[in-house]
């Protein structure tokens, strides 16, 4: 596999990884009885799922290509 598949597909795995910790996190603090659980759920639960999907939205826009100076010349 080339540099830049594997870089791409990080980025996946990563993206997956930060939407199953902010779920995770947000399961958890529904089983907790605290006030502080709102803010668990809210802020740590949101802003990883937040990045996750910024993270993902980011990867799939912004592809990382090669390109060398004869693909960009017209034939």
């Amino acid at each position: 596999m080339n540099a830049v598949g594997s870089k791409f597909s990080f980025s996946f795995r990563l993206a997956g990884f930060l939407l199953i910790a902010g779920l995770c996190i947000e399961a958890m603090s529904l089983n907790w009885t605290h006030p502080i659980a709102f803010l668990a759920f809210f802020v740590f639960g949101g802003a990883f799922l937040a990045a996750g999907v910024l993270l993902y939205l980011y990867s799939i826009i912004f592809q990382f290509t090669q390109t060398t100076p004869n693909d960009s010349r017209p034939n």
